[in-house]
């Protein structure tokens, strides 16, 4: 038996089970289910239509082989359509695909579309797990690396500061960038104390802002498969707009304060 290739970690390859029930399009329902019989499986949720070379042909789920007539073939029975991925989809983009397309297991297909096995719902399940908390900490501004941030609560205090630290360094840069632009300001201030009152406004909406973007960027990056430059240019151009709406409506509120 030839040795299981070695996948990247978290990738479908590294999830997947070999031993699934397999059949010919052309076989009936009866001889299938009989010739599945006394066979030990990974997974038997389903029956995995495979040609003559191996490659994926359809996917008849085992209620509906139960539910057919003795001579119904199984091309017959397959779903319509069925997401596939390949060794090297990331963990997180195959558990996605399942919940979108609502299938209990997904297929894993090489570049040939010959089927190498299939992940099933309990790592699927692991999988969302494993991710939930991986982005909650994320959130949380705690540097990922695998195996580490769910761990993160038990790990002594010397990890764990040198895994907040780094968001915490981006934040301290990033206000001590907002007092040299307050600063600036420091003249106009002085001369209309009126302005001082917008101050706790500005506060609370860079932190609503910051809170949406950290979000909407986390899930993104883990989801999107386009480029980085892509993901950051949206989201700059998306702050932009947001900061154009709101600045003109605290302008007008302003002026009519005024008047």
């Amino acid at each position: 038996m030839p040795e299981r290739p070695i996948h990247r970690v978290e990738t479908a390859g590294q999830l997947l089970v070999a031993r699934v029930p397999r059949a010919g399009p052309d076989e009936k329902a009866a001889s299938a289910l009989s010739r599945l019989r006394g066979h030990v499986f990974d997974y038997a949720g389903a029956v995995y239509l495979v040609t003559a070379d191996e490659k994926l042909a359809g996917v008849v789920p085992m209620t509906r082989l139960l539910a057919a007539g003795a001579d119904t073939p199984l091309q017959e029975l397959a779903m319509p359509s069925i997401p596939t991925v390949h060794a090297g989809t990331d963990q997180e983009r195959v558990a996605s695909l399942a919940i979108h397309h609502g299938v209990p297991a997904v297929p894993v297909v090489d570049r040939a579309g010959a089927l190498l096995g299939v992940v099933p719902p309990d790592v699927l399940l692991e999988v969302l797990r494993h991710e939930h908390v991986e982005d909650l900490h994320r959130l949380a501004g705690i540097r990922h690396e695998t195996g580490r941030a769910r761990t993160a609560i038990e790990a002594p205090p010397l990890r764990r500061a040198r895994d907040r630290l780094p968001w915490l360094l981006a934040g301290l840069a990033g206000s001590a960038l907002a007092t040299v632009v307050v600063a600036s300001f420091e003249q106009a201030l002085q001369a209309k104390l009126a302005i001082a009152f917008f101050i706790p406004a500005i506060v609370y909406l860079a932190d609503a802002v910051g809170t949406q973007t950290e979000t909407v960027a986390v899930r993104g990056i883990s989801l999107s498969h386009a480029p980085l430059v892509r993901l950051i240019s949206g989201e700059a151009r998306t702050g932009a707009l947001i900061g154009l709406t709101l600045g003109t409506l605290a302008f007008l509120g302003m002026v009519s304060g005024e008047s």
